[in-house]
């Protein structure tokens, strides 16, 4: 039986740089470990003790975001968070030590952990048109008084689903969104290997 080789697709793959960059770069935020955190009943006590000792930094409030070490957390809804891991600013390898994994035992017995990585693709937005373009697109204020640095926000852009949050003031904002579907795919090498050798033996 054929058992192909899979291989993880960007939730950008196949597109590409256009215009100048003069007026909003994307930049995609590779190697995230990233994880949906849900409070359990009656624990919020319990879980902001173990975010500040673990993590150094405090659990968010609302619409906002804290980080600390490469490790972000994002108020999304009610009792609901999105946990963000980068490799490159952390003394952790997001993916070797499996951030994910551990963040569910660290915070076992006040949240429900739940892995995201492969789910949503995350890119850096900035530049001197950005608030305008976005503007088009999202249906929040982004004026700074109503959005300021370090604030959150769950909305859609062109009916898709995405998290936004603002990182500072030239303005830089990044922007979660689900992975196309299939984010995973066949080795397509393999694959047409596979299938030469399926009509030489028939």
């Amino acid at each position: 039986m054929f058992v192909p080789d899979l291989v993880h697709d960007s939730a950008f793959a196949g597109l590409h740089a256009a215009g100048t960059g003069d007026g909003v770069v994307a930049v995609e935020r590779i190697g995230l470990a990233i994880a949906t955190v849900i409070l359990r009943p009656g624990k919020l006590r319990e879980l902001a003790a173990a975010v500040t000792a673990n993590f150094a930094i405090d659990l968010p409030v609302g619409a906002e975001w804290t980080a600390n070490n490469g490790i972000a957390l994002l108020g999304t809804g009610p009792d609901k968070w999105l946990a963000i891991n980068d490799a490159r600013d952390t003394e952790f390898d997001s993916r070797d030590t499996e951030f994910v994994s551990n963040l569910g035992t660290q915070l076992q017995g006040f949240a429900s952990v739940v892995e995201q990585s492969d789910g949503l693709g995350v890119l850096r937005l900035s530049g001197r048109a950005l608030s305008e373009t976005l503007a088009k697109g999202v249906q929040i204020d982004l004026a700074p008084a109503a959005f300021p640095t370090g604030s959150v926000a769950v909305t859609s852009i062109a009916h898709i689903g995405a998290t936004l949050w603002k990182v500072d003031d030239r303005p830089t904002i990044d922007v979660a969104v689900r992975q196309r579907s299939p984010s995973i795919r066949a080795d397509p090498d393999r694959a047409e290997k596979f299938r030469q050798q399926t009509r030489g033996s028939c």
